[in-house]
């Protein structure tokens, strides 16, 4: 070792390093589907595009052991509480996949009783185009998910600017 080496600063970035290929290959999903973009999530899981290669095979469907809320379908506004609660259920660190056009912005129903996007309640770290999307475009939702857990630090979660995005949606 170098003298005056303490081997902290490379511990530390190692450690982050280790545990977001951990957490970025071992992905538990909660689908929280309501319409055709659930179906085509089933298909997702299906042993065509099998999902499990991912490391999110294990589906939970208990808010307290999932880290990742996948968002399919329409959502209305009466459902919106429900879905906020879910989320809050979850332990941290957790994440939010709104899959297709109905979670990201209402879709095609432009209406009073429909949300205009889930982003609205809760935050959203990807978002998947489509109506409905193909398993395709969720597989890659997915990767993108597992690139933003792997390059997460461990510390952004207690960050000030993490904090402020939570009170921004009333989530203390």
């Amino acid at each position: 070792m170098p003298e005056g080496y303490s081997g902290q600063g490379f511990f530390a970035t190692s450690f982050d390093k280790v545990i977001g290929m951990a957490r970025k290959n071992s992905i538990w999903p909660l689908p929280f589907a309501t319409s055709c973009c659930g179906i085509e999530f089933m298909a997702t899981m299906g042993a065509h595009y099998d999902l499990a290669r991912f490391g999110a095979e294990r589906l939970g469907f208990t808010p307290r052991q999932c880290d990742l809320l996948m968002v399919m379908g329409t959502i209305a506004k009466k459902m919106g509480p429900v879905l906020r609660e879910v989320y809050l259920q979850m332990a941290e660190p957790r994440w939010v996949l709104a899959v297709g056009a109905c979670a990201s912005s209402g879709g095609i129903f432009d209406s009073y009783s429909v949300l205009q996007g889930i982003d609205q309640i809760i935050p959203v770290d990807v978002y998947v185009p489509g109506c409905p999307p193909r398993p395709e475009a969720i597989l890659d939702g997915i990767i993108k998910v597992q690139e933003l857990i792997g390059q997460e630090s461990l510390r952004r979660r207690h960050s000030e600017r993490y904090k402020e995005l939570l009170n921004s949606y009333g989530i203390a």
